[in-house]
């Protein structure tokens, strides 16, 4: 894993053919640093989180506070076409029963399609987490519990994922960037293409953090870097984080197996 570098500004435009800029479509982690600081109370807020009808766009506030951190959000999951046979159903699994293990969360804007084994894949991903607290310098592979999600034998795809890794800079307005993120995010999801994004928080000692999205295909990253809302996101951004680390791997599913392999974005085109 490379090491997070420093960038005291930004001149240039982040592309998806271009990781030494700084941002790019498929993470937008101002949500995450912004909600984080609202969250001061581990156990209200995956109370609240955990509600079916939550929006994961509205900022959390609480009276009372707590010495616990909270290590990471759930999954933000597009939500599925009107069409897809499960779009309308909430997540019932006992798995999702236990505040500690908080119900995935959905987007108010829906895909306009998924394929099979997306939609297979959007499933196991209800259950995707983190299994160290150092999620934030791990590598990406090692970093969720990617040996824990399963899909049908018969399914063979790949998937484009990016990883952005930051810190915040010290006195950066979120507000602004906030409301971008927010704006970026459900128009990504009304283009198509972005089946998950999940964001941590600030490591308490270092500051890092780390935001993932996992997309149908590399065409449709690259489309969401033209759109509107992003770029002003992207404009944003270029104030509020002094370091960053901008990663993409390919999300393999083989026939005959059940379990997905990670594997570091070599060129090319990836899903479809």
């Amino acid at each position: 894993m490379a090491e997070v570098v420093v960038a005291a500004s930004i001149t240039t435009q982040p592309t998806l053919d271009a990781p030494a800029r700084r941002l790019d479509a498929t993470a937008e982690t101002g949500t995450a640093d912004i909600q984080v600081e609202q969250l001061t109370s581990q156990e209200a807020a995956l109370e609240i989180l955990a509600k079916p009808d939550h929006d994961p766009h509205v900022l959390p506030t609480f009276e009372t506070r707590s010495t616990s951190p909270i290590l990471y959000l759930p999954p933000l999951l597009s939500s599925l076409p009107l069409d897809v046979g499960d779009a309308q159903n909430p997540t019932t699994s006992l798995a999702f029963s236990s505040p500690s293990v908080p119900r995935p969360l959905s987007t108010e804007s829906r895909l306009p399609s998924i394929d099979p084994a997306s939609l297979a894949l959007h499933r196991t991903l209800h259950h995707f987490r983190p299994v160290t607290e150092e999620y934030a310098k791990t590598p990406y592979s090692e970093a969720f519990n990617w040996s824990e999600l399963y899909l049908p034998l018969e399914e063979e795809r790949e998937w484009y994922c990016v990883v952005f890794r930051s810190r915040r800079r010290d006195g950066s307005d979120g507000e602004p960037l906030y409301e971008a993120d927010k704006k970026a995010h459900e128009e990504a999801v009304q283009n198509g293409g972005l089946i998950l994004y999940w964001y941590g928080t600030p490591h308490p000692e270092t500051g890092l953090n780390l935001a993932t999205c996992i997309w149908q295909s590399r065409t449709h990253a690259a489309a969401a870097n033209s759109r509107p809302h992003h770029i002003r996101a992207m404009r944003l951004a270029a104030a509020s984080y002094e370091r960053y680390e901008l990663e993409r791997h390919r999300l393999r599913k083989v026939k005959g197996e059940t379990r997905l392999r990670i594997e570091p974005y070599d060129g090319g085109d990836v899903g479809w």
